[in-house]
């Protein structure tokens, strides 16, 4: 049986919102962002295997009967806290992707997203790609799809744009959000080394320089390359 003050100590040194009084009354949507911040704290802190929905209860300043209203277990929680961090990352990166037409500034703006997503809210950033149940398949299908989500945006643009076929495009595209995911994650690991704005330059400059070789599709004209 979870000890209550073990769970008490834990959940308190959580960085998050503080523990609320029990009992506060809330509209259902807020209640449940509540309990979803809770959980996201909780399930970063200790893991998903050691956190128990006693101790999320705890965290949110609610009893397990309210939880369980929210949330029918501690899997669904889970999986509706990373379908809204993926679904953020996903949004970010078609926004960036039809943000402008300048494909140099499209790369640009594609890696910037992948270091906002994780640079605005590590914990979720660590729930998307460092969880502890990867292994569990609808988790991991989740992940993966967000992943593939992301490539789609980018394979699109480089289709369009490029006039490449869809297996080189997409090829290409991977190799773009490949080196974003890593390059923003190690850049986070390694307690932000330079400031986030040159650490974007840097992965945008390495991916571009094999981008703005690709030749364009007919009747585009390439920018004049700057002096090097």
């Amino acid at each position: 049986m979870t000890d209550v003050g073990t769970d008490q100590a834990s959940a308190g040194s959580s960085r998050s919102t503080p523990v609320p009084r029990r009992n506060a009354r809330l509209p259902r949507t807020a209640r449940r962002a509540q309990l979803m911040a809770a959980a996201r704290d909780v399930f970063v802190a200790r893991g998903y295997h050691a956190t128990g929905m006693e101790e999320i209860a705890l965290r949110a300043g609610v009893s397990k009967p309210v939880l369980y209203q929210h949330f029918p277990g501690k899997l669904d929680l889970y999986l509706d806290l990373l379908h809204s961090y993926v679904d953020d990352l996903v949004r970010l990166v078609r926004e960036a992707i039809n943000s402008t037409p300048d494909n140099k500034l499209r790369v640009h703006a594609a890696v910037a997203a992948y270091f906002d997503f994780i640079d605005a809210d590590g914990q979720g950033y660590r729930l998307v790609f460092e969880s502890d149940l990867l292994g569990e398949p609808s988790v991991q299908q989740r992940v993966d799809r967000g992943t593939e989500q992301c490539i789609d945006a980018v394979t699109e643009a480089v289709m369009a744009d490029a006039g490449l076929d869809p297996q080189r495009a997409r090829l290409l595209a991977a190799g773009l959000v490949g080196a974003s995911q890593v390059g923003a994650r190690y850049w986070l690991d390694s307690d932000r080394p330079v400031p986030k704005e040159e650490a974007v330059e840097i992965i945008s400059s390495l991916a571009w320089a094999g981008v703005g070789h690709l030749p364009l599709h007919a009747g585009q004209e390439r920018e004049p390359a700057g002096p090097s």
